[in-house]
């Protein structure tokens, strides 16, 4: 399985926080993002994203069928159950906040839950793979918005 942490993009301050908008730069944000991944997506690659409108605005810029799920903003165990990590046997992109984002990274990456930053609109993509009978967990990419 592969997943991919996508953190949404800046978002304008206001209440409530569920339906603040992305700025103009978070626009621009997401597409730059979503422009670099989308070619290297794999073919059945599932977006789940928070109900938060920022994370629904960031999705969309990837132009796929987006599944909203408010699990995604719950925790990190939450979140990883309704990506169904990782028993899916494909792709999945979730978009959510930080500070989720950042402690299923920690978990990913130790085992433990600790606070790692994501900045507004990077993603981190993981694979899990099993070598030589071993389960491992890839960091394959780490991509923010500024580098592209």
């Amino acid at each position: 399985m592969e997943l991919i942490l996508w953190r949404h993009a800046e978002a304008a301050d206001g209440d409530p926080d569920a339906s603040r908008v992305l700025t103009a730069r978070g626009e621009r944000q997401a597409r730059r993002v979503a422009a670099w991944l989308l070619p290297h997506l794999p073919r059945r690659t599932r977006v789940l994203a928070s109900p938060a409108r920022r994370a629904q605005q960031t999705a969309s810029a990837l132009g796929l069928p987006i599944e909203t799920d408010a699990a995604v903003a719950a925790g990190p165990l939450e979140a990883l159950q309704a990506a169904r990590w990782p028993e899916r046997a494909s792709c999945t992109v979730l978009v959510g906040h930080q500070p989720t984002l950042g402690q299923i990274a920690s978990l990913l990456l130790t085992g433990t839950q600790q606070e790692i930053a994501i900045r507004k609109g990077a993603l981190w993509w993981f694979e899990r793979r099993v070598r030589d009978g071993a389960t491992q967990v890839l960091l394959r990419a780490v991509i923010g918005p500024d580098l592209l």
